[in-house]
């Protein structure tokens, strides 16, 4: 027999949470203040269904769904699992928990689709705290198969198997996080968002070259600044701004005020046709990779073993310069080198030559994009001989302004070193951290198998490098990070 469950805001994620348990076989309840918001939810649900049964999704009968629109709490007592979907804000969770444990029995559970608040603040507000448990899902529901599942400090571990049974009978995917600002997806996703804001900030590229280069390099399904458009940017920069705040104004959470600036002029992304790109009118113009250069007809390999992909897919003819530099030489003298978190010219001054440094990627076998940057010194031929030698590897190459990371490099460092410091304070396994980046925030590949396909060393290089050149406390590598880079061990 199903489980009544009971669906408390009749917004975008409680619609869509109402609509997959009611699929899965429960009566559901469906509740909201507003006048006939209720009503409306349950009949845009059928017609949902019903379109999906229509384009051959589903095959459900929308009509025997058996969905109720509730008019206030105390029609919410026969529920045997209550979760609310309201507006993010601690008072009105602990009021609207406080008025259902009035009225619903005692086994009943609590949960809250807390995209960012305490459980056990949230259940300070009852006099049951041990049946209030958080459960966040992503929007959309229908289409998201994560689930957090967020103990509070007193919730029993029969309220959590309950909610953890429940999602996974519903296809979804549940992970554990211990409460923490942000959880696991909110929290290791902020340096996607921030280090594209401080790459624009340091006009090293423009937005869509971003977004080419972290989908064309990283794999990413979508750049951070369409990304945000989407999302909206109140709703992104308040997620980033909650995150900072809770945890201590720490330096790699700051809301870059460039942000701050769209959403206090109205530019919100989509939703008001306007963001970082305008969506009112035609498609904003792809970014423009370098032109056709000629590819050199052979180079010098001095130890760059990571560039070794690259240079398969080129077909270039290369020379053993029997030395142990990680660099590749070009005909005119440069040297190409993989980013190390650092500017080229940096790169320059400590080989004595001009440095053209290539950004790293997801996959070399598979990327159909990537960016560089060439040292102050170097001169033009030499950048178009490392261009045309990428192109030839069938690469769209884009040409930045010499900032240190580059852009994949410095961004995927970052979501790694977040990675680690949530896995080193037991707030989620390595495991759990890895499933909830790919299935919660879409990434290609988890932040811990990221790492130990870089090599932590390497990540470890990258930050100190990138902390070195800004002075900047945000980069600053964590301590289990630092310990398995010095200790030549996995991350895993």
């Amino acid at each position: 027999m199903h489980q009544t469950i009971a669906v408390v805001g009749a917004g975008t994620m409680g619609t869509g949470i109402a609509q997959v348990a009611a699929l899965a076989g429960h009566p559901v309840l469906l509740m909201d203040t507003a006048p006939g918001a209720a009503e409306r939810a349950v009949a845009l649900i059928r017609e949902q269904v019903a379109a999906l049964v229509e384009r051959g999704k589903l095959t459900a009968d929308p009509e025997t769904l058996r969905l109720t629109a509730a008019d206030d709490v105390d029609a919410l007592a026969p529920a045997d699992i209550v979760i609310e979907a309201v507006i993010e804000d601690l008072d009105v969770k602990r009021r609207l928990f406080a008025e259902v444990e009035a009225v619903v029995t005692a086994d009943c559970v609590l949960a809250s689709n807390t995209s960012s608040l305490s459980p056990s603040a949230i259940a300070a507000g009852v006099g049951r705290p041990d049946r209030v448990v958080g459960l966040h899902f992503f929007n959309p529901v229908p289409r998201m198969r994560l689930v957090e599942v967020i103990p509070g400090a007193e919730t029993t571990e029969a309220v959590v198997s309950t909610v953890i049974d429940l999602v996974t009978a519903w296809g979804k995917t549940a992970v554990r996080v211990a409460p923490t600002p942000g959880f696991i997806v909110n929290r290791i996703a902020r340096p996607y968002y921030a280090e594209a804001w401080r790459l624009l900030d340091e006009r090293a590229a423009a937005p869509e070259t971003i977004d080419t280069v972290l989908t064309g390099a990283g794999g990413f399904p979508l750049g951070p600044f369409a990304l945000m458009d989407l999302i909206g940017h109140d709703v992104n920069e308040s997620v980033t701004r909650s995150v900072w705040e809770a945890l201590g104004f720490d330096a790699r959470f700051t809301p870059a005020p460039a942000q701050r600036a769209l959403v206090a002029s109205g530019r919100l992304g989509r939703k008001s046709g306007r963001g970082v790109y305008r969506h009112d009118v035609a498609p904003p113009e792809p970014a423009r990779p370098a032109d056709k250069a000629p590819c050199p007809l052979e180079v010098v390999d001095n130890g760059a073993a990571d560039l070794h992909v690259l240079l398969a897919r080129s077909g270039v003819a290369v020379l053993d310069g029997g030395q142990d530099e990680q660099t590749l030489v070009l005909p005119s003298g440069a040297i190409l080198i993989r980013s190390k978190g650092v500017t080229a010219t940096e790169l320059a001054a400590e080989h004595g030559a001009p440095v053209v440094v290539v950004d790293r990627t997801l996959d070399d076998a598979t990327a159909s994009a990537i960016a560089v940057a060439a040292s102050d010194s170097c001169p033009s031929a030499a950048l178009t001989e490392a261009t045309g030698l990428l192109q030839a590897a069938g690469l769209d190459v884009y040409v930045l302004d010499d900032i240190p990371g580059l852009i994949v490099t410095r961004t995927v460092a970052m979501i790694v070193n977040l990675a680690v410091e949530v896995v080193q304070q037991g707030i989620a396994s390595a495991e759990d951290v890895d499933t909830a980046m790919r299935l919660g925030a879409g990434h290609p590949l988890g932040p811990i198998a990221w790492g130990d396909r870089w090599g932590a060393g390497t990540v470890h290089e990258v930050l100190a490098g990138l902390q070195r050149s800004y002075g900047d406390p945000r980069y600053r590598p964590g301590p289990l990070l630092r310990r398995r880079a010095l200790a030549g061990r996995t991350l895993a």
